[in-house]
């Protein structure tokens, strides 16, 4: 049975059963404790939660998902994938355990002609909770499973929660037995890789408070709505329902490891080694994919770096496999293929995909090159010093610092003659992973406690009245305090503040909440801030000026009219940009976020480069052709397939509801999803001046421009400034650009010039101080802090300095700070003579060094390094010649 197939099954099961057949959401979320979605049930959330009331009874979906905590086994195990689909069904207080036991059941035994999977019943094994007897009673009632099929286990196997205070409950978990040749009898107790495990029934049923982990935490009591959350692991089905081992050679992977085999001309399956390299591009390969079509482009810190660092992976066991080619683009292409089906975006966004991978792969090649300079560096130094163990905060260095994977590095090490210090290695890396699950723990704090919202959420949502007028009249719901609903306030208070209807629009799509006031006889409010909860309520954030605030207030809000046309022509220049982009760079340019205010507007969009000034001047001419030509500005309420069919864009990591807003302004040419505030024509945004463009992270540009009356506000500014220029030069304003062009070459080549000249100064100096070296037992030395050397200049002075001293025994050791930065550089060279008696620079370097707080290394005729204690330059000095007489004396 096809991949595809098993989806269509599941969802038609469940539809047929009531439930509301839901989108996949986005793998971005808004959830401060998540990177990604990681499960089916994270879309359900604020339902869970307990935040708002779940808009249907019960619920199914096939939600794509990513874990990441598990890179380094994908593809050691058959069980470790980074991204997955799991199937849900979701019941939101309807039918609890029977409910959740038989729907299950029917699905996974059910005849292939009647729409199920056509499992054996009795090669289905089930796990629960070890003291929940109604679940083991139940599958044994309705499935008929003996009782040795009905296995009990504890807290850390059997009981769910989100690892926060808030709702938990026992689970039960479906396997099936492949059979004895994957392992020996007894159920998912004895053995995990014989019995898989495929549906995971949660039976949310209590309240856990704080606690470590997956157990030890208190219950606190009983949920007043008990709900079923399940997820079914698509692909662990599909590699049973397909007779193949593992999921990487399921009908949606395999393909990616075929074309691997066609580019690297190995076979899989022939070697273990290999396999696993060939796993993990098939399996990273996906993942790079999804992540990029919902809007994460590689970078160096939280997604980014997760993407990064799956795209690498794939490059380097290319690379391993013998491929020295591009494979990126090749791979993302068999993705696509194959998963378009269930993900059509996959298909019509494919041109986006494709660059930001091409992109990144580019950027690795060149690192790759970099770091490997950096790697043949410490590997010779490492040698000359009689060593033959890299060493592991160096595999750190290339790890952390040039994406270098260990084993990369390890075989570049054994080419050398050299072993890996990994334990040093995994130190490090364990103390890097300590510090990210801190950061974790940290981020799970970021939910708080937000069902004081409940009870607000199930009167209704806020009625929002901004489109249409900017003043409205509304009553004081609730007023809340640090997470209270204190029903009340007084002058000087800052509290928030929810409303039955309201103007102000609330932060949200990349465009700032309005400014406004809420007032009523005798009180005035200040509005600081407007957020959603829930994506239902509006609440705003209030200072109280004059007067008492209290629930059930009849009051007034209304919105600055100033601020909402500055934020319309804000939002309205957004979209006008991102189509102006989309038409001079191609439709794969797409926002990948946004920032606008009254007057301003910042967009990210996916581009490989930067853009050069020829082309942004066109960007900024096309956007205001468009102001010019008076644009139309329509608002079309639809639904998302509807706007789909019509090509609106949606904005990466939104969530949407069943009916959309879209925006066009001058029909197709800009139509995107967008709940935000806009113009009624694009005559009304004013004139579009673009700030600049720069890099946000590899495969992402950031464009800037101000719009309305701030657009020109700019432009005076950089009349005057022009204008100012001229005048200081006597020349026309047309003028100033040939002439500043002149002015900075003959600053440089003065530059050159005079740096030519302090060089050949410092120079003139060798000759004087090798006359006056010191002798330290019949080794002369030359040893003194050189006042504003850089390090290129303390190489060259002692080169110098050295050949001055002839062939017989000498030592030159320069030095130079530079307190106001707090660095200090020096130089150690020896002549040949030195070298004879055993004198090697390498070999002074720690004698000195701890006092200017660094380090440094090299060969015996010449080391080089830096530290960060100016100051310790006398002090060093005076230990280099201990350990040069120390040195001398050992002979």
């Amino acid at each position: 049975m096809q991949t595809h197939e098993i989806r269509k099954r599941f969802l038609d099961h469940f539809e047929r059963a009531g439930h509301t057949v839901v989108p996949s959401a986005s793998l971005i979320l808004d959830d401060p404790t998540l990177l990604f979605v990681n499960a089916g049930m994270v879309p359900f959330k604020p339902y869970f939660l307990g935040e708002a009331t779940a808009p249907y009874p019960r619920a199914t979906s096939i939600q794509k998902c990513v874990r990441t905590g598990d890179i380094d086994e994908v593809g050691k195990t058959s069980r470790h994938n980074t991204f997955f689909q799991m199937a849900g069904n979701f019941s939101f207080g309807d039918y609890f355990k029977e409910g959740a036991i038989e729907h299950a059941w029917n699905l996974v035994t059910g005849s292939e002609a009647d729409g199920g999977y056509g499992l054996d019943p009795n090669r289905i094994w089930v796990t629960v909770y070890h003291d929940d007897d109604e679940a083991a009673g139940l599958w044994k009632r309705i499935a008929g499973l003996p009782e040795e099929r009905v296995q009990r286990r504890g807290m850390q196997d059997n009981f769910w929660s989100m690892g926060v205070p808030g709702p938990c409950g026992p689970s039960s978990e479906i396997y099936y037995d492949r059979g004895p040749a994957h392992g020996p009898d007894g159920g998912p107790v004895v053995d995990e890789d014989r019995f898989v495990e495929i549906w995971n029934l949660v039976f949310m049923q209590d309240i856990r408070g704080e606690g470590p982990g997956k157990e030890g935490y208190p219950i606190l009591g009983t949920l007043p709505a008990k709900n079923i959350d399940t997820g079914l692991g698509v692909e662990r089905l599909a590699a049973l329902l397909q007779g193949v081992d593992n999921v990487y050679e399921t009908d949606l992977v395999r393909p990616v490891i075929e074309r691997a085999e066609a580019l690297t001309g190995r076979r899989y399956g022939t070697n273990p080694v290999d396999d696993v390299r060939f796993r993990v591009i098939a399996d990273h390969a996906r993942s790079g994919v999804m992540l990029i079509a919902d809007g994460v482009t590689p970078g160096n810190e939280a997604r980014g770096y997760v993407l990064r660092r799956l795209l690498r992976r794939i490059v380097r066991s290319a690379r391993l496999l013998g491929v020295t080619d591009p494979v990126l683009g090749d791979f993302s292409a068999v993705v696509r293929d194959a998963m378009a089906p269930a993900y059509p975006e996959l298909a019509t966004d494919y041109a986006r995909i494709e660059a930001v991978m091409r992109a990144e792969e580019n950027t690795f090649l060149t690192t790759l090159a970099s770091g490997s300079k950096i790697f043949d560096l410490a590997a010779g130094e490492t040698k000359a010093a009689g060593g033959t163990t890299f060493s592991g905060d160096k595999a750190f260095q290339l790890h952390d610092t040039y994406g270098f994977p260990i084993d990369l590095t390890m075989e570049m090490a054994a080419e050398a003659g050299l072993t890996v210090d990994e334990d040093g290695f995994r130190k490090l890396m364990a103390e890097q992973r300590a510090r990210a699950k801190a950061d974790a723990a940290a981020r799970k704090t970021g939910h708080g406690d937000r069902s004081v919202y409940r009870e607000l959420l199930d009167r209704g949502a806020t009625e929002f009245t901004g489109y249409e007028e900017l003043e409205s009249e509304a009553t004081v719901l609730g007023v809340l305090s640090e997470g209270v609903r204190t029903g009340h306030a007084g002058e000087g208070d800052i509290v928030e503040l929810v409303l039955d209807r309201t103007p102000l629009y609330a932060e949200s799509g990349g465009q700032e909440s309005d400014a406004g006031t809420i007032v009523a006889d005798g009180l005035e409010l200040e509005v600081v801030d407007v957020q959603k909860v829930a994506r239902k309520l509006w609440v705003h954030q209030v200072r109280v000026r004059r007067g008492e605030l209290v629930e059930g207030q009849q009051v007034l809000a209304k919105v600055d009219p100033e601020w909402r046309v500055g934020a319309r022509q804000g939002h309205s220049g957004t979209h006008v940009v991102h189509a102006a982009l989309r038409e001079v760079l191609g439709p794969s340019a797409l926002q990948s976020g946004s920032y606008n205010k009254p007057g301003y507007l910042r967009l990210d969009f996916a581009w490989p480069g930067g853009l050069s000034p020829e082309t942004r001047s066109e960007i900024e001419e096309v956007s205001n052709l468009a102001v010019r030509s008076d644009f139309p500005v329509h608002v079309l309420y639809t639904s998302m397939p509807e706007a789909q069919r019509l090509g609106a864009l949606a904005l990466f990591g939104e969530t949407y509801d069943e009916t959309v807003r879209v925006i066009e302004i001058g029909g197709e040419w800009s139509r995107e999803l967008c709940g935000g505030t806009h113009v009624e024509r694009s005559a009304q945004i004013g004139p579009v001046a673009l700030l600049g463009e720069s890099s946000v992270g590899s495969g992402t540009r950031r464009i800037e421009a101000y719009v309305g009356i701030e657009a020109f506000r700019f432009m005076a500014r950089e009349r005057a400034l022009v204008q100012n220029v001229a005048g200081m030069l006597k020349i026309p304003s047309k003028d100033v650009p040939a002439r500043v062009e002149n002015l900075v070459e003959r600053l440089r080549a003065a530059e050159k010039e005079l740096e030519k000249l302090r060089a050949a100064a410092l120079l003139s100096s060798a000759g004087e101080w090798a006359a006056a070296a010191e002798d330290v037992h019949g080794v002369r030395l030359v040893a003194r802090e050189v006042s504003g050397a850089s390090g290129g200049d303390l190489r060259n002075l002692a080169t110098e300095v050295r050949n001055r001293l002839g062939a017989g025994p000498g030592v030159v050791a320069l030095f130079s700070g530079d307190q106001a930065a707090g660095k200090a550089n020096f130089v150690v060279a020896t002549t040949s003579g030195a070298r004879e008696l055993g004198v090697a620079a390498g070999k002074l370097v720690p004698s000195f060094a701890e006092h200017i707080g660094g380090r440094g290394g090299g060969k015996p005729d010449m080391a080089q390094g830096g530290g960060g204690r100016p100051a310790g330059i006398p002090d060093a000095i005076v230990a280099l010649r201990v350990g040069l007489a120390g040195a001398v004396a050992d002979r």
